[in-house]
């Protein structure tokens, strides 16, 4: 195994098989826990996109908050999904058919186009500053979790965030975006794992055998994850289980690695040493 890998694989804690009943009853318990530790918090929150990640992630605090119920007798616990299209969502049946296997406790949906557009229009109007369609893509994933957070506020809630090994390792999501959260119930599993999770819950297969896509630039609709990072996701859960890849496919892994580790850890002060 090479020595980054290796490195790698500690770092995000990824284990190279798993039991997906072990797995689901952990993660159920590390959200239930965290609750009763902090028993002023009364919800979760996640936004729905229809893909994997959410829907696993959703399903899992939805189990946990029902079970929060039934072990307190307290009814305020409350799972609180919300989908967050830009204007019209392009994969918008996806998204209902991930709510309709969550059945959460509550349900918004919150159009981003107005508030993303009023900012990159207000930037150009007051500072002659013209956003590309790359930087316009993260305004909208950092906008998402502005929601996020304003309906969490409103039900003393927690957010979830959908980041697992295998966007980890790639820096594939957007810094105080999508990879801004307060519990994140999928670290350490890379994609199979998750598919592995939600075939176990008896998910239908289509909402993880969809191709992966984060949708964000208005150029480029629709990519898919993979061409995006010029590396299969087969070929990253491969590296992540310590198995051999090819050298270009593990090149491109660790050149991701290292472009994006300011993504990987929390503000820096005056007195952290790793980074001088």
């Amino acid at each position: 195994m090479r020595t980054l890998q290796k490195l790698i694989i500690n770092e995000l804690q990824v284990t190279p098989s798993i039991e997906a009943a072990i797995e689901v009853r952990d993660r159920i318990d590390f959200m239930k826990q965290y609750l009763r530790k902090h028993p002023f918090i009364k919800s979760l929150v996640l936004g729905i996109s229809g893909g994997q990640d959410s829907t696993l992630a959703g399903k899992l605090a939805q189990l946990a908050i029902s079970e929060m119920r039934e072990e307190t007798q307290d009814n305020s616990y409350q799972f609180v999904a919300i989908r967050l299209p830009y204007g019209q969502q392009n994969d918008e049946e996806d998204a209902k058919k991930a709510l309709a296997f969550i059945q959460a406790d509550q349900e918004y949906i919150v159009n981003i186009k107005p508030a993303v557009d009023a900012l990159v229009a207000e930037l150009k109007e007051m500072s002659d500053l013209s956003v590309s369609d790359f930087n316009k893509g993260n305004i909208k994933a950092r906008q998402r979790m502005i929601v996020q957070y304003a309906i969490a506020g409103e039900y003393n809630g927690a957010v979830l965030g959908t980041d697992h090994a295998a966007e980890a390792v790639t820096g594939f999501y957007t810094k105080f975006g999508d990879g801004a959260a307060d519990l994140l119930p999928l670290s350490g599993l890379n994609k199979r794992q998750g598919r592995q999770l939600l075939r176990f819950l008896e998910a239908d297969d289509s909402l993880y055998l969809k191709v992966p896509t984060a949708d964000l630039e208005e150029n480029k609709p629709m990519v898919a994850d993979e061409d995006a990072l010029g590396v299969s996701y087969d070929e990253i859960d491969d590296y992540l289980e310590g198995k051999e890849v090819s050298d270009q496919a593990a090149t491109t892994i660790e050149g991701w690695f290292t472009k994006t580790t300011h993504k990987r850890h929390l503000p820096i002060t005056p007195k952290d040493t790793f980074w001088k």
